[in-house]
């Protein structure tokens, strides 16, 4: 949609794994170790908390020029001045997100199977998550979509897919070799104390795909 997005590292965060640490200082080791996007993520904290730590989160953003994505929230979204929303299959419809929000923001939509994406085709979304690829202890109620699909997703969808779920340093050549461009990360980042160098090592099996022609962006 004319935002010249860049998605190919695609940092989630995680309440659960995130418990007990500074959250922006986690996020910007994450933005250092070369994360393109930032989604925050937050299932289980109150409305007062998501909006203090996503003013913050934006903040961050700002200062390294990363978009900042809310999931599901358009609220807190549109409070901070967020860069866009991501929604799943059961929240608020795109066609409603998109006249909340208006064009000039973005718009992700997840998907988990190959009738989701044609639809998505059809609807104003400015990229796709598709998932899970692998079985995730994020999400353990994911059914597994699987590389064929993801393979089939790519080719299928007319906006840029971000391939999301179990996703980590042992996998994600197998996730590129699909085609796809852009992988989404939660524990892989976030497991321990190293984030930024977690990221880093994802970043750099990612440039190297790039430089054999496979990725532009």
């Amino acid at each position: 949609m004319g935002k010249n997005l860049k998605l190919s590292l695609y940092v989630i965060t995680d309440e659960k794994l995130l418990e007990g640490k500074d959250i922006v200082k986690a996020v910007e080791e994450a933005i250092l170790g070369g994360a393109d996007v930032i989604q925050y993520r937050a299932k289980n904290k109150s409305s007062r908390e998501m909006y203090q730590e996503a003013v913050q989160i934006k903040k961050l953003c700002g200062k390294y020029n990363k978009p900042l994505i809310i999931n599901d929230r358009v609220d807190i979204a549109l409070s901070v001045d967020a860069d866009g929303v991501h929604v799943g299959q059961e929240d608020l419809d795109v066609e409603v997100v998109r006249r909340l929000i208006g064009f000039d923001k973005i718009v992700g939509l997840s998907t988990k199977n190959l009738k989701q994406v044609e639809e998505a085709n059809r609807l104003p979304v400015d990229y796709i998550g598709f998932g899970s690829i692998f079985p995730t202890e994020t999400k353990k109620d994911a059914k597994v979509s699987g590389l064929d699909q993801l393979k089939k997703a790519v080719e299928l969808s007319i906006q840029p897919v971000v391939a999301v779920g179990g996703i980590n340093e042992q996998n994600i050549q197998s996730v590129l070799d699909t085609g796809c461009e852009n992988v989404a990360v939660v524990s892989a980042v976030f497991k321990d104390e190293n984030i930024k160098q977690n990221t880093k090592r994802l970043k750099e099996i990612i440039n190297k795909k790039n430089k054999m022609g496979f990725n532009v962006d």
